[in-house]
Parts: C-alpha cells; structure tokens; sequence
C-alpha cells in the first residue's frame, strides 16, 4: 500500500459508529461553518451586520469538557453523508473476486474434493429423469441414486458409478423427482419427509423408488424391476428352488442385506407356481414391484397405502380372501411377523423376507421380536411351520454380471429340535452335515462359484462369512 495515499475509514467493520459521533468530530464536516465568536470592541458592529441577515440561532456555550459544538446543517449547504448512504456506496461496489471454494455451492459442499466438477442450478440442458431411467436399463445396471451434492449415479455389479460430472442441486433434484411423483406422493413427501412408490416406464420396467429428505434436500433411489420375470433357471439358483414352489403349507423365508435380489428369488418361485398350478396367489407389498402375468394361477396384489392401510389389516384380511399362496413383501416388526405366522398356521403357504444374513440369524431375530413371555411358544410355532430359510448374496463375478451365493437350511427333525430347546448356535453345524440332504453353507457356495471359474480366492475369502472356514474349503481343494 501506498503510504501517501489516503485512508478510507472502513465504515461497515464499525457497527457501533454512529451519526452524531461523525458529526461532531472534528473537522469531519467542513461544509457546516461553526458560529462566530464574539469579540471586544465589535458589538456595536455585530449588530448591524445581524440587522442585514437572516435570523441565526444562538451559538452553543462551549462546555467545560471542551465536548465540540453540534449545530443544525444550514438547508442550503449539502449535508454530510449519513453512516447508511456510506454503507450503500460500499455495497454497490463490484465484488471482490471469490475464491475456489466461493465458486462450489453450498449444497455441493461434500464434492469439494473434486474442483472440476460442474455445479448446475437448473436443469436446463441435462439430463431428464426419463433418460437417465432409460440408462439405467441400457447399462445393465440395478440402481439409480439423485443426491444433493453429488453426480446423479448408477449402481453396476454392486458398485456405483458417475453418470456425468455435473453435480446434482438442490433444484435440480426436486425437478427430477417430482417429475414422477403423484400429487398424492408429493404430499406425503412433504409431510413424512421421505414416501415409497412404484413407478411404470413403458418399455423399460417398474421402478421401485424411495423419494426422500438428506440435510433438508430431496434425493431418491430408484431400483429396476424387469417387466419379464426371471425363472428360477435363469437366476442359476440350486435346482432345489423348484421344490419350494411345490410346497402346500409352511414358512419360507429369502433372507440377505438389501440389494441382494431377495425379491427377485421370491419372484421366481412366485412365477413357478404361476406357471404350474391353479391356485390363488396373494401378495401384499410395500410398493408392489414385480407385476404377475396371467398364467395358471389366479395372482392378486395389494400395495400398501393404496389398497390396504397396514400389513396388519391386509394380512388379517387375507384369511377371507381364500388364498393358497400369501407372499408378504417384509417381515419387518412385530405385528407383520405375528400375523405372518398366524398365516402358516392355519394351512396357507406363505412366503416373506427378512434383513438377515444367515439362517441361526434369521430364526434368532424373529424369536426376538417377541417379549420373553411369548418366546418360548414363538419357538414352538417356528418348530412346526417354519419349512425353508434360504439367506443370499450377489457377488460379482468375471466378465461382469452378478450371481447368487446361498444359505440354504431345511427342517428336518434335528432343526425342529434345536429350535424347540433354544440351542440356536448349534444349527450351523447341522447346515454343514448336511449337504446330501440338500442344505448348504454360503461358504460351500462361494466354494462351488471358484471352482467353475466365476470368482477368484481373494473374492472368495471377502464375501465369506466364516473366513476361516473359506479358507479350510480351498485348502482341501
């Protein structure tokens, strides 16, 4: 900086300056004369010149503290400008250049590690939601994800990919949201801060989309339900799927993380039953994803919200509504297991799934949802109705795609027992003594995906759940 240049008092860092103190500093207003002094020997020529001019007030006596004199402004002389006229000229200067990271929204806040990315605004000039619905089918993909803050990303082999590098805002994100959303749903959006639906794309599928609220901005998932069902022989599932499909009465249960095609399993075995026999099959879901075409059997499905209120209610009514086959989108708390198992009690197949990752898991999980008091009878009940619990993954395997690796734990009377007498913990050794019977181990199937080629140890040994146990199977060749 220039030391002879002059200094401008920085007006808007001084919150507490006021009028009156520029006013009265000194030499601050030098438009504003100060009132002449008296002097001796001059009052006879003081007052004829007041004779020839205009009335003036009173000078201020000088106090003691020597505090300057505060006059009126004279209405002819420009007054001094006012604290908030100086402000105003601050702020109509240009802006200062803003630094990088001025130039990243704050909604992009989490993609400031990538300086390059594009932030957008609007959506004018990208991509409709319609077609990135439309690349999520060309590329293979499962999943499609809209978050504030981020590129719009597909979900290919269980992995996320960038479609581009703009990034998603909050604008934009509401535009492509709402642009398949009902009014109803936009509603329930609103309020519950987060609504599922399925939504029909002609000649693409069903999507099955979760609209919800992240840090105060819409986002949303959407998964691809293929409009052709996949038989059980497509999915490359063990040939004893088709046996479940056979039975007349009992629980089975599709069990594994979210993601890993436990709807797609079900659907499968909805389909074979479609296909092979008269029979009335329910399905009460939550949205509806997989549409049943008109085969054999009579298929009626219910979504909640718009035709049942609650699974409790839709599953109670189910008793009324003469089914041979009950599918129940989720086990999810106590009232849709209670009434699950109160299904396959009274003679009715019924099918469902749980976030479970194995079969000891899954049967603990739904003891635990009742109180202790009811424990010991839920185990009972178990024993008797429960005929199937198979719990799956997708794991990805070469040349791209993804195949499941299964659980799979029949009743027989050894399991019927075990569960009866709570020795839970003993039911994994029972799986593993047990392959001529048709039951497997997830470590048995993953052995079985690197013996044909699909896997490689390391991806083997990752995804198992007993590592130790992965590696004594490779080891034994």
């Amino acid at each position: 900086m220039d030391g002879n240049a002059p200094v401008t008092p920085n007006v808007t860092q001084n919150s507490d300056f006021s009028v009156s103190q520029f006013a009265g500093a000194p030499a601050a207003s030098p438009s504003i004369p100060s009132a002449p002094m008296p002097m001796p020997g001059t009052s006879d020529m003081n007052a004829n010149v007041s004779q020839n001019m205009p009335q003036m007030p009173p000078a201020p006596q000088v106090a003691q503290s020597f505090a300057p004199p505060t006059l009126p402004p004279m209405p002819q002389v420009p007054a001094s400008p006012t604290v908030e006229q100086q402000i105003q000229d601050v702020s109509q200067l240009p802006p200062l250049p803003q630094t990088p990271q001025n130039n990243v929204s704050q909604p992009a806040a989490a993609a400031a590690s990538a300086p390059m990315v594009q932030v957008v605004d609007s959506v004018s000039g990208d991509m409709s939601i319609f077609q990135m619905l439309e690349l999520v089918a060309s590329k293979n993909a499962s999943d499609l994800h809209l978050v504030v803050g981020y590129p719009a990303m597909l979900r290919i082999d269980g992995d996320l990919v960038n479609i581009s590098s703009t990034i998603v805002s909050p604008d934009m994100a509401k535009k492509l949201v709402y642009d398949v959303l009902p009014d109803d749903k936009k509603e329930q959006l609103e309020v519950n801060r987060e609504v599922d639906l399925a939504y029909g794309y002609e000649g693409i599928g069903r999507f099955r989309i979760n609209a919800y609220y992240q840090r105060g901005y819409i986002s949303a998932a959407f998964r691809l339900i293929p409009t052709r069902i996949r038989t059980l022989d497509e999915l490359k599932v063990p040939a004893i799927f088709k046996e479940f499909a056979e039975l007349e009465q009992g629980l089975v249960l599709v069990t594994g993380p979210t993601g890993h095609g436990k709807s797609t399993t079900l659907a499968g075995i909805i389909q074979q039953i479609n296909d092979t026999h008269p029979k009335h099959i329910l399905t009460i879901e939550d949205p509806i994803e997989y549409v049943f075409p008109q085969s054999k059997a009579l298929v009626s499905q219910r979504e909640l919200g718009d035709d049942t209120h609650s699974w409790k209610g839709a599953l109670r009514a189910a008793l009324r509504e003469d089914p041979d086959v009950v599918l129940v989108g989720e086990m999810r708390d106590y009232e849709t297991v209670n009434s699950a198992i109160t299904v396959a009690e009274t003679g009715h197949l019924v099918l469902a799934t749980l976030h479970t990752n194995n079969a000891a898991q899954t049967i603990q999980r739904i003891i635990n949802v009742f109180p202790d008091v009811q424990q010991e009878e839920v185990r009972a009940q178990l024993a008797d109705i429960l005929e199937v619990v198979v719990a799956q993954r997708l794991i990805p395997i070469k040349g791209g795609g993804r195949r499941a690796a299964v659980e799979i734990m029949l009743m027989t009377p050894a399991i019927r027992n075990l569960i009866r007498e709570n020795k839970i913990f003993q039911i994994d050794n029972v799986i593993r003594t047990s392959l001529d019977l048709g039951m497997i181990t997830l470590e048995r199937s993953l052995l079985n995906m690197f013996r044909e080629g699909l896997i490689d140890r390391e991806d083997a040994l990752r995804y198992a759940l007993d590592a130790s146990e992965m590696q004594r199977l490779i080891n034994e060749g």
